[in-house]
């Protein structure tokens, strides 16, 4: 009997290590609970135990990343725009999704006041997600993602893709034709130093947005 219950708890260990090493080797270090059914039967309790002793954190309903472990037992938590870029990936794949909007704004330190939402484009239409443990949710923006000219940027997980910052400008202006969104106009102004004017005539054209480009030009 005592053997069975060295033996069980072995098991449990060995589990936890192999879940460990799976959250850390994921891209952006995040999975969704389903993706351990291999080795749960009800991966979510087991993950709860692992977020207790802050090897894991809970990114949002079936969403967990793996803590940095400088961070392990902490509050450590990523910032809205790591955990936006980690939940889209977790759900659409590596380098798929492309953070958008204010949150590219954000991520290209165009914009320094937080915002309470990640906007993340992906390939198709999605309800906005309630993030964990904070006020604040996902927004996905269905588009070609494809066609959107993007850039990897650094986030508290690892690498994600951005719109460039000459993407964003074109976006951020479309969005809010008569500039009445404060935090787009600030951004805007912030990026625009950072554009080029060929890439932004470049893009402009591709999609359609030559009459978006004209009236944010004019403006400068």
């Amino acid at each position: 009997m005592q053997s069975l219950v060295v033996l069980t708890k072995l098991c449990i260990v060995n589990d936890e290590r192999e879940v460990q090493r799976l959250i850390t080797r994921a891209p952006m270090r995040t999975v969704r609970a389903t993706d351990l059914a291999h080795i749960y039967a009800y991966p979510g309790p087991q993950l709860a135990i692992l977020e207790r002793r802050g090897v894991v954190l809970r990114l949002a309903y079936g969403f967990y990343c793996a803590v940095p472990a400088e961070f392990v037992g902490g509050t450590w938590r990523p910032t809205i725009e790591a955990a936006t870029a980690a939940v889209a990936t977790a759900m659409y794949g590596d380098r798929v999704p492309v953070l958008t909007g204010l949150t590219a704004a954000r991520v290209h330190r165009a914009m320094p006041r937080a915002i309470g939402v990640g906007y993340v484009a992906v390939p198709t239409q999605r309800r906005p997600l309630r993030l964990a443990g904070r006020d604040g949710e996902i927004r996905f923006v269905m588009r070609a993602v494809g066609a959107l000219d993007a850039v990897a940027v650094a986030t508290d997980l690892g690498q994600a893709l951005a719109t460039t910052p000459e993407q964003t400008v074109l976006d951020l202006a479309r969005l809010d034709p008569r500039g009445e969104d404060l935090d787009a106009r600030e951004a805007i102004d912030a990026l625009w130093p950072l554009c080029d004017p060929s890439r932004l005539d470049e893009i402009a054209g591709r999609q359609r947005m030559k009459a978006t480009y004209a009236r944010v030009a004019a403006g400068r």
